[in-house]
């Protein structure tokens, strides 16, 4: 897991809404139209980004320090994190009671679908 801090900037348009871009990622861009909404779509926005540079195996690049930027009048400046997980296949061995297995057999079940949707559970 790797965390990631990057600053945006929030951009009130005329309409109440906000846009909000990265200095530091050319292109990265979002919008909400509630304050709350947009700091959601900041960090998912951020998020994907990152982990398309990731998977790209492309330079991620330094944060810019918050005092370097300039905003407008109607812009201000907030943190955004990004909490990107390492979503490749692992193979692991597991063992479970053979009447489980006829079950989840003539249920049609995923066994690796059920684990993950439960660690998902057990961890989020």
């Amino acid at each position: 897991m790797n965390e990631y801090v990057y600053p945006g900037i929030f951009s009130m348009n005329d309409d109440g809404s906000y846009t909000v871009t990265f200095p530091d990622l050319e292109g990265c861009i979002t919008e909400g139209k509630t304050l709350k909404e947009a700091l959601k779509m900041a960090q998912s926005a951020l998020t994907q980004w990152i982990e398309y540079l990731n998977d790209n195996k492309l330079d991620i690049p330094r944060a810019s320090e918050q005092t370097a930027i300039s905003v407008e009048p109607n812009e201000f400046i907030n943190l955004v994190y990004a909490d990107i997980r390492d979503n490749k296949a692992v193979k692991r061995t597991l063992s479970i009671p053979k009447w489980m297995d006829d079950k989840a057999s003539e249920a049609g079940l995923s066994l690796s679908k059920v684990l993950q949707e439960a660690l998902r559970n057990k961890f989020d």
